[in-house]
């Protein structure tokens, strides 16, 4: 019998939660201190987006650059970004919703909510061994954070917790067959990328440039391929004694 997602289930509760205290701030905050409070979330976004850029490991470096570069062609060759804001505004238009931010408030939540080491240590643990500790922590950090996205980004933040619940409630689902997939390495590597992909986003928090996050995306899928591939060929390397 497969595991509930139950540590996911609690985490889309306190998002849902965060996000409700977060539409109310909304309605009473003045538009400068919606502005400070979107440039503070851009600076802290850096800092996240730093802490897990730097869990890069030795000698992966080139297996992260050749992810991003790669995974940014594909990206761009089938239109993900077109797909991904047809997606989200098919969805606004059809519940009629009227903010503008609401694609990037979905996005930019998904990101910060779910490409990270805890989310997959945390819903491959709780698959496994019932363990949903990691993720109720994750649950808490992410209720605080939902409520100033939500200050900043409007409802869109509150759809984020369909694709969390997709991506993460999967991975409890699937951990048997995904544990060995997800070692040490391939965690801390996809860490780094996610960390480099949510720099980009307080890059454009903070206006100061514009990065196409869409269609970089896929190089989180081509970096797993990547690190697996360097794997074998560095066992072929070492000579059998």
């Amino acid at each position: 019998m497969k595991s509930l997602p139950i540590g996911t289930f609690i985490n889309v509760a306190a998002v849902l939660a965060g996000s409700t205290i977060g539409i109310l701030l909304q309605q009473i905050f003045t538009e400068s201190i919606e502005e400070i409070v979107f440039q503070a979330i851009g600076l802290g976004t850096i800092l996240i987006g730093l802490k897990m850029a730097l869990k890069l490991p030795d000698g992966y470096m080139l297996v992260i650059i050749f992810s991003l570069i790669l995974g940014g062609i594909f990206g761009e060759l089938i239109h993900l970004d077109d797909w991904i804001h047809g997606l989200s505004e098919g969805l606004r238009n059809s519940l009629d919703i009227q903010e503008s931010k609401f694609s990037e408030g979905l996005i930019t939540a998904f990101l910060l909510f779910c490409i990270g080491s805890m989310t997959i240590v945390g819903a491959i643990e709780e698959g496994l061994n019932q363990n949903r500790e990691l993720l109720i922590v994750k649950s808490t950090l992410d209720g605080f954070s939902s409520i100033a996205l939500t200050a900043s980004f409007g409802i869109g933040v509150v759809f984020s917790v369909i694709p969390m619940l997709i991506f993460q409630g999967g991975l409890t689902v699937g951990s048997k067959r995904l544990s060995y997939i997800f070692d040490k390495t391939t965690i801390d590597v996809l860490s780094s990328i996610g960390g480099i992909l949510i720099i980009g986003i307080a890059i454009n928090i903070l206006e100061l440039g514009s990065i196409n996050l869409e269609n970089l995306l896929p190089s989180l899928l081509l970096s797993v391929f990547l690190v697996k591939a360097n794997q074998k060929w560095s066992t072929r390397k070492i000579p059998s004694t």
